[in-house]
């Protein structure tokens, strides 16, 4: 307890810088939350969400895992976006990777990590669908990146391949779902033109009959 007094005395100046600008900051805070947009992102902590797009507490749902995956067997992942598209009702799901994923840049690599590895698996499979275009690219800083974008627009179908999303689609809600990467250098978001909003735009095999 004792080794974490500073971050108790960092919060108190945060209450009081907070209270300080506004009587009724957390009062206001703690009512309802009503977000148009859910988070998908990376655990790396230099990745702040909230921060990166400016947005306050309340305003922003948000899913962090190691390298901004979305497993479709993962229940985390799946309860995470059934709450909130089903019940908070965002308008947009955003899955926002990063340049400098170390996640990314250990699974382009063979080192035995752990655990990790299987979770890694994911973006090795990527990897391996987009083997040609990544091995054609032979500067290793710019195949790196390329991997984080494509792993971002494989997460992003995954999302639109749930039963959640389709549901939804079916029921003429309105959800897109977004891939965007993040520079960690500039402190600027890149939109990946990705943007699915409809169950047409995906490929037949994926599409799901729902009355």
């Amino acid at each position: 307890m004792r080794d974490l007094k500073i971050l108790f005395d960092n919060n108190q100046k945060w209450v009081e810088r907070k209270t300080g600008e506004n009587a009724d900051y957390f009062k206001n805070s703690a009512g309802q939350q009503d977000p148009l947009y859910l988070w998908i992102g990376c655990s790396d902590s230099r990745v702040p969400a909230n921060e990166i797009v400016g947005l306050e507490p309340g305003e922003l749902f948000v899913c962090r895992n190691v390298a901004n995956v979305f497993p479709h067997t993962d229940f985390n992942c799946l309860s995470v976006l059934e709450y909130a598209v089903s019940i908070l009702n965002v308008k947009h799901v955003i899955v926002c990777g990063h340049y400098g994923c170390g996640g990314v840049k250990a699974a382009m690599e063979d080192n035995h990590l752990g655990l990790v590895d299987n979770w890694l698996r994911h973006i090795r499979d990527v990897y391996a669908a987009h083997r040609k275009e990544l091995e054609a690219i032979h500067d290793q800083k710019k195949r790196y990146e390329r991997l984080v974008q494509l792993n971002v627009l494989r997460q992003v179908l995954n999302i639109c391949h749930t039963t959640i999303v389709q549901e939804a689609w079916a029921r003429k809600q309105k959800v897109s779902v977004h891939g965007w990467v993040y520079s960690m250098e500039t402190g600027k978001l890149e939109d990946l033109n990705c943007c699915y909003s409809a169950s047409d735009q995906l490929e037949s095999i994926y599409k799901l009959k729902i009355e």
